[in-house]
């Protein structure tokens, strides 16, 4: 392992262990030029954190990797525009109200096809967040994500979805401006569009805001995101009526990864590197890369007529349990 890879900021609590010993080993790669004893306890602390993590990371709960997919440095979709793509090419605006920032939209090339990008983006400072709305995006946002989808429809230009929001904005104007039925519009017209459509969810996939632009020929995820009707907090809030039951929340709305792909809701889930994607940005925008070039391919090799009919067949397959099923998953 190189030492680049040891890199992360102040981590979760989970992390703890990991992170005494990148601290350790910050520690003595900053002595400079080290003899063959130093030399031999890098090796050793870097083979002790590659173990440490891959075992702590091979065993999250769903609340663990709840807050993994919330953390700070993870990679957001502006990240991979610049790591994975070529020539992005912004557009802005809905043509009706004005232009959200928590929704990104634009013109792009992967390798040498060109596509159409759409994804929630939340910003990396506190400024930039703001400005976003921590990726909660307003019904201007999921306009202007409309009005780029029928573009790349009538240009035959593929779609790839970045799905990263806890949820639409819930403010009283996103509301008085048709949240709602905006987000129902948008999941209609992702039904019926004669293009291929990729969606993945990198890190946060929470409620209507997430499916708003969740209407695809794949769904994929990361490994360590999530995919919701609710976020943890919400659910705890209404069931139990207080937020410090979000880790129960969690572990019974099974919306990781792992859950989704064996209930038949995501296609794909793309592993992430050791210790999650926020370590490592660029290897996880290479896997990135790889996967949507590669299903590209594939979707592409597809007649129009039959991509609609088997994305129509594909979501409406998806809800159908036998309470015994249930029970024994």
């Amino acid at each position: 392992m190189s030492s680049e890879v040891v890199t992360a900021a102040p981590g979760l609590e989970f992390e703890e262990p990991i992170l005494t010993i990148e601290g350790r080993i910050r520690e003595l790669e900053r002595l400079g030029p080290a003899n063959e004893t130093v030399e031999e306890e890098l090796r050793q602390l870097r083979r002790q954190w590659t173990d440490e993590t891959r075992r702590i990371y091979g065993q999250l709960n769903p609340w663990q990797i709840v807050q993994v997919s919330r953390h700070k440095d993870r990679p957001y979709t502006r990240d991979y525009l610049n790591l994975a793509f070529d020539e992005f090419v912004e557009l802005h605006g809905d043509k009706f109200y004005g232009d959200d920032r928590a929704m990104l939209t634009g013109f792009a090339k992967l390798d040498q096809q060109k596509v159409m990008v759409v994804g929630h983006q939340k910003g990396r400072t506190y400024k930039e967040r703001s400005a976003c709305h921590f990726g909660c995006a307003h019904p201007e946002g999921y306009r202007k994500a409309m009005g780029k989808m029928k573009m790349a429809e009538k240009y035959g230009l593929p779609i790839i979805c970045f799905i990263d929001t806890p949820g639409a904005y819930p403010g009283v104007g996103a509301e008085q401006r048709g949240q709602a039925q905006v987000i129902a519009e948008s999941m209609y017209l992702m039904s019926q569009l004669r293009t291929p459509i990729i969606c993945v969810v990198i890190g946060e996939g929470g409620s209507g805001g997430a499916l708003g632009i969740g209407v695809g020929d794949r769904i994929a995820m990361l490994q360590y995101s999530y995919y919701s009707v609710i976020s943890p907090e919400g659910c705890a809030g209404i069931l139990w009526k207080s937020h410090q039951f979000a880790p129960k929340a969690a572990e019974a709305l099974r919306f990781t990864s792992a859950h989704l792909q064996g209930f038949g809701v995501v296609d794909d889930v793309l592993e992430e590197p050791l210790g999650g994607a926020h370590r490592d940005h660029h290897q996880m925008a290479s896997r990135m890369k790889h996967y949507l070039t590669r299903t590209l391919a594939q979707l592409r090799e597809i007649p129009a007529d039959d991509l609609v009919q088997q994305r129509y067949e594909k979501f409406r397959q998806m809800g159908r349990f036998l309470e015994a099923d249930t029970a024994a998953t």
